[in-house]
């Protein structure tokens, strides 16, 4: 999934992991992708199972019984270049996601994939700009 510098808040200062949720969701809701009831569903999901999926990257999304409130899929990206605490793990990449229908586990398995390569990781928490980091993100 390809992205554009209006789905990015580029380094971002530290927070509070349901802010950061938040801040990811308002992306989303900015973007035209939700409605904006998707993002308490978003925070409802985090209460039960986490987003994070390794490598420093959390993915939040709403509950399946939610993905009335999604317009359309596509997914905002929060850089935290010196991290957020998340649970028990520190995130550097939030990634919102609104998925319609079976597209939303396709972006979860095109994303997993994409980022389960530390090397390709690094380089996104290490850009020096939004425009080499939304070049690195669509490779």
């Amino acid at each position: 999934m390809k992205i554009d510098k209006e789905q990015v808040e580029f380094q971002q200062d530290s927070e509070l992991k349901m802010e950061a949720i938040k801040k990811v969701g308002r992306k989303l809701l900015d973007n035209g992708f939700i409605e904006d009831l998707y993002i308490p569903s978003m925070l409802e999901k985090e209460k039960t199972d986490t987003t994070y999926i390794g490598n420093g990257i959390a993915i939040p999304h709403g509950l399946n019984e939610d993905k009335k409130y999604v317009k359309k899929s596509g997914i905002s990206v929060i850089h935290y270049p010196e991290g957020i605490q998340y649970d028990d793990e520190v995130v550097y990449l939030l990634i919102g996601i609104a998925g319609t229908d079976n597209e939303h586990l396709e972006i979860l398995q095109n994303l997993a994939i994409k980022l389960s390569d530390e090397n390709y990781v690094n380089r996104l928490v290490k850009a020096k700009n939004i425009d080499d980091f939304v070049n690195i993100f669509n490779q």
